[in-house]
């Protein structure tokens, strides 16, 4: 941990911003000033020694006058040589002390470690003059305080790090995985048939097919295998097929729902759009109950036997909802939705790589490898007895969710150009509601934690967590904004950070290169195993759906960090006074009081809060 003996070089007011990292210190005015009355010190005393003048009239006062003008400019010109070579010195020398004091490391008496990377040895003081020398963001943010980090990985990279880090102390163990448990009597599915084509990402999709079978299931239908719609945004073709086992899904759910590829023959010529079936996002109102879907959607079916909801996202309440019917959203989720061999098969060398051991099993890898998490037979298994867990970090920082949140993240006028740009073409309604009311401030944002964690925030929180600077990152999602140079804190600092492109060789990876959902699938088979988990925005579905389904699956022992971004936004405005133990006694509790994992809110999404009645059950007497 970093301790500076010298505090004057940051305790000041403001940040050290790029140039104070980058460009060499300077003499100020004082140290000018010194140097000149050096000088002139030397200056005299050479004269009050001798003088030129003395000398040459000492020894040419019987010489003739040619030769005393030749000695006299001889004289002249040496001693201009060694003034020179004087001067020169003393600045040298002033600049050199002006280094070691403006340098915190020598300051602090810390001795700048190297640490290879990328097979190259490089500092991390080297490395961290680098941050910020992209085009965003314009300047380094937090500069102090990530100098104050680096000191404190550097010292702290040998010792054992905080062992409540990989301990999920939630002490749930009492909660035990029962969505499959069925107590009904299956749905003949006989008042017509449902499609649905889910809208979104692949997190979105899986919202919408789960509730999907539950509306099927509270109507008496027969649903069609869902459909996925192609959007201009993720620009993924795959169809459920691709991503899920389809068999399995039907079979699975059988008991419940009945389920079929495709519609009947006498239905798939009807024009759906012309008779009323076709019913979007708009037509349903924001978590319907089923009330709704009893009084508006069931009288299409039985006058034209199907209904089509194209959309169909957040559409059904998480409250009220029957028992049963909850209870098969839970089972649709956690498991009838299982992944193709595909995907199975390089989500397992993910796992694996990361864990530098090709036997070792993690609790939930069974549930999302299938036969492939089987133990290898006796014979062939693996020397290694001990894996290197990891952590899985989901950086939601991309142009769509900076750009909604209406936040600056230091890219200046640049920044600010491109997200109006990118705001006018996918968010108009944003852009029509600035203009016709006052929105917060973004300072007012960042305060009330409504604003994304930028990766300079993100690799604070998790050093002052007390990760340590060997540990193994596993960094999911795509398209940071900002691209490489954005990401610089967080891979000098954590330098074993890497993502599924960097696991996976070109050929292994290049089944996948055109399909953004299923190589989301990927991220989530290898953020789901991971030894701990880090989400940066507890509202995003990707987050939600991979902390659930730990929840469900983990048994209370699979650590998940959920910041507030409020309380930390609170810590980081502070950074200019605050000292490295003290911000990182205020994030671990900022942190901690977030990780406990609590009893399904009422109205709360059981895919993010499993463990109710429901979804788990409970030993607890």
């Amino acid at each position: 941990m970093f301790r500076s003996s010298n505090n004057d070089d940051f305790s000041g007011s403001s940040d050290l911003n790029e140039e104070d990292m980058i460009k060499d210190p300077q003499p100020d005015a004082s140290t000018s000033g010194n140097l000149r009355k050096s000088v002139s010190q030397s200056t005299s005393s050479l004269t009050s020694n001798g003088s030129v003048e003395s000398i040459s009239a000492t020894r040419f006062s019987h010489g003739s006058r040619r030769k005393s003008k030749r000695w006299r400019g001889w004289c002249q010109r040496r001693g201009i040589a060694g003034l020179a070579l004087l001067v020169l010195v003393f600045f040298i020398f002033n600049s050199w002390m002006l280094y070691r004091i403006r340098d915190p490391g020598r300051a602090a008496g810390i001795k700048v470690k190297y640490l290879k990377m990328n097979s190259s040895t490089v500092s991390i003081k080297e490395e961290l003059v680098k941050l910020g020398k992209g085009k965003k963001p314009q300047k380094t943010i937090y500069a102090r305080l990530l100098a104050k980090a680096s000191h404190a990985l550097a010292e702290g990279q040998n010792k054992p790090e905080p062992e409540d880090l990989w301990v999920d102390h939630d002490n749930a163990s009492f909660w035990k995985p029962c969505a499959d448990q069925r107590d009904w009597e299956p749905s003949e599915g006989n008042n017509g048939y449902i499609m649905v084509t889910a809208n979104g990402g692949i997190n979105q999709q899986r919202v919408a097919i789960c509730n999907a079978v539950a509306v099927a299931r509270l109507l008496n239908a027969t649903l069609v295998l869902p459909g996925l719609m192609y959007s201009s945004v993720w620009r993924d073709a795959s169809q459920f097929g691709n991503i899920y086992q389809e068999d399995h899904f039907i079979n699975y759910l059988k008991p419940d729902v009945r389920t079929v590829k495709e519609l009947p023959k006498q239905l798939k010529s009807l024009d759906l759009d012309a008779i009323g079936s076709v019913v979007s996002d708009a037509d349903i109102v924001k978590e319907a109950k089923p009330g709704f879907y009893k009084k508006y959607i069931l009288p299409i079916l039985h006058l034209n036997r199907v209904v089509h909801f194209v959309g169909f996202g957040n559409r059904l309440a998480s409250d009220p909802i029957p028992f049963k019917v909850q209870r098969l959203r839970c089972r649709c989720n956690f498991h009838a939705l299982r992944f193709v061999p595909k995907i199975q098969e390089t989500g397992a060398l993910l796992i694996q790589r990361m864990r530098q051991n090709m036997s070792q099993l993690g609790p939930l890898d069974k549930h999302l490898l299938g036969p492939l998490a089987e133990p290898k037979k006796k014979g062939q298994r693996s020397h290694s007895t001990k894996a290197s867990r990891y952590l899985a970090l989901h950086l939601r920082f991309e142009i769509d969710m900076v750009a909604h949140s209406l936040c600056e993240f230091g890219g200046g006028k640049e920044e600010q150009k491109e997200l109006e740009a990118y705001r006018e073409k996918h968010f108009p309604a944003l852009i029509e509601l600035k203009k016709t009311q006052k929105l917060p401030s973004t300072a007012a944002l960042r305060e009330e934690g409504l604003c994304p964690l930028m990766p300079e925030e993100t690799v604070l929180m998790l050093a002052a967590l007390g990760f340590n600077r060997k540990t193994r990152i596993y960094l999911a999602g795509a398209h940071i904004y900002g691209g490489k140079s954005r990401l610089t804190a967080l891979t000098t600092l954590f330098p074993n950070l890497v993502t599924k492109e960097n696991l996976l060789s070109s050929a292994e990876i290049e089944p996948f290169a055109n399909f953004s959902s299923q190589l989301a699938a990927l991220d989530f088979i290898t953020c789901t195993a991971a030894d701990n988990f880090a989400m940066t925005d507890s509202g995003s579905q990707f987050s939600s759906l991979v902390s659930g389904y730990r929840i469900y699956y983990g048994g209370g022992e699979m650590p998940t960090i959920r910041p507030n971004k409020r309380r930390l936004a609170d810590i980081f405005v502070k950074n200019n006074t605050i000292e490295w133990s003290v911000f990182e006694k205020r994030v671990r509790k900022a942190v901690r009081q977030t990780k406990r994992v609590f009893s399904r809110p009422t109205g709360r999404s059981v895919y993010r809060y499993p463990r109710c009645p429901e979804c788990m059950c409970s030993d607890q007497p």
